[in-house]
């Protein structure tokens, strides 16, 4: 097999008619693009949470007629709106009676039930738009290819069966010329239900398809035109990053920068495949490459910010010269599915904050009463909310000589309520007040980058 690019693309580069013309034209203009993984329309997965969460009758109309309206734009724009609209028909119709049902009762099940259908209707739409073009394009259900556990809202996949599936089914179609349109976020469990990877999980589908495809790379068409030294949007001076590792860049999604899911470097570091991030508006621009060692290596290589942060402080003097303690915190936490993000310790504390990555969770929702309860029968327990991340990203931070006072003199005028250092080599994090974040990306990107 020659060279196989897996190329996704995200939710706004097929928002819309023009998004999803620019989206196919990339596709058809790459010869190694064989598998194309897509994301929900812009907007439609927020629709399809709200309704999984159970809201009133006039509420889910309102959604349903707005999710109609979503995907009703680009149909009517086809040359044949009839080829495709009963089919997404139908998937209006599923989505109406899974929402009865999530107003009655709601759960993990019947929400990944529900939300897989904002990419189920993009592909059918985006494969119709292909197929009018000539374009041998052939719609495949993903769930058929990727068997995941049952662990719904944050499935893991089944490296085995996965890889299994995708030899039976979509090696064969891509042999014989087919460009395979697929869905990203989903999966199925040994049950035959739905499951989805996670919020983001889109990306982590076509890194795990790549690896299974034995692909060249994986090309994330998204709406900016690469990986930035922090949010463009936040430092107008942020400059975009040419190539960087695996690390860096693997540190930067999970410490808030939203180019990238942090799970989708995991197959792609596995099997050392290289992951491209470029704008589908203007691929002429380029992009960040993302590889397993690129050089030059700088000390600071970005700024990744994640606010609306939970800490979480655990007191007790019985943590005093004793053993144990630690393990009864995170046996509680591990009972609830809590997975920690940050943490510091002092003799008679601990503070933390919590990983909220997931389809739709939000920090102070998974601090149910029966886990603070129960955390309180073994200590004092503090909750503080309105607070942000920000990540400092580079290498061999630990190492350099003034890398802290470089830091600290910059964010002097700012309250830094927990600092993490000396962990990992690759970032030195503090946890600030959230009206501050802006100000102090500003002041560190002007420090450490202009």
């Amino acid at each position: 097999m020659s060279h196989l690019s897996v190329a996704k693309f995200g939710g706004t580069s097929v928002a819309n008619f023009d998004a999803m013309t620019a989206s196919a034209n990339i596709v058809m203009a790459d010869p190694n693009t064989r598998v194309v993984v897509l994301s929900a329309s812009a907007g439609v997965t927020n629709y399809l949470v709200e309704l999984a969460n159970g809201c009133t009758e006039s509420r889910r109309e309102e959604i349903l007629s707005a999710v109609r309206t979503i995907q009703y734009s680009i149909i009517e724009q086809l040359q044949q709106p009839q080829a495709v609209s009963e089919e997404i028909e139908q998937l209006l119709q599923n989505i109406s009676v899974l929402a009865n049902s999530a107003s009655l009762a709601t759960s993990a099940a019947l929400t990944d039930e529900l939300i897989c259908h904002g990419e189920m209707m993009s592909t059918k739409i985006f494969t119709q738009l292909l197929n009018e073009r000539n374009f041998p394009a052939v719609w495949v259900d993903v769930r058929d290819v990727v068997a995941t556990n049952s662990q719904f809202g944050k499935a893991a996949p089944n490296d085995e069966k996965t890889q299994q599936q995708a030899d039976q089914l979509l090696k064969p179609l891509i042999n014989t010329g087919k460009i395979v349109i697929t869905q990203g976020f989903i999966g199925r469990d040994e049950e035959g239900k739905t499951t989805t990877l996670g919020r983001g999980g889109s990306d982590y589908s076509a890194a795990l398809l790549a690896e299974v495809l034995a692909a060249n790379d994986v090309l994330i068409w998204t709406d900016v035109a690469g990986i930035y030294t922090t949010d463009p949007r936040v430092v107008a001076t942020a400059k975009r990053i040419d190539t960087m590792s695996f690390n860096e860049a693997a540190e930067m999604a999970t410490f808030g920068a939203k180019v990238l899911h942090p799970a989708t470097l995991l197959p792609a570091v596995r099997s050392n495949i290289p992951v491209f991030v470029g704008s589908s508006k203007a691929p002429e621009q380029g992009g960040t490459w993302v590889t397993r060692d690129p050089q030059p290596r700088p000390t600071f290589r970005a700024l990744a910010l994640r606010r609306n942060q939970v800490l979480l402080t655990l007191s007790s003097l019985s943590m005093l010269h004793a053993q144990g303690f630690l393990a009864n915190v995170f046996t509680i936490l591990a009972k609830y599915k809590i997975s920690v993000d940050v943490i510091t310790t002092s003799e008679v504390s601990i503070a933390l904050t919590l990983d909220k990555t997931g389809s739709a969770s939000s920090g102070a929702d998974m601090l149910s009463s029966e886990l603070l309860d129960e955390l309180r029968q073994l200590c004092h327990v503090k909750v503080e909310t309105d607070l942000a991340l920000v990540a400092i990203i580079g290498n061999n931070l630990h190492t350099q000589a003034g890398v802290a006072k470089q830091l600290f003199a910059t964010l002097s005028p700012y309250n830094v309520r927990l600092i993490s250092y000396g962990a990992s080599t690759n970032n030195v994090c503090t946890l600030v007040q959230n009206g501050d974040v802006d100000s102090i990306a500003q002041d560190l990107h002007s420090a450490l980058f202009e």
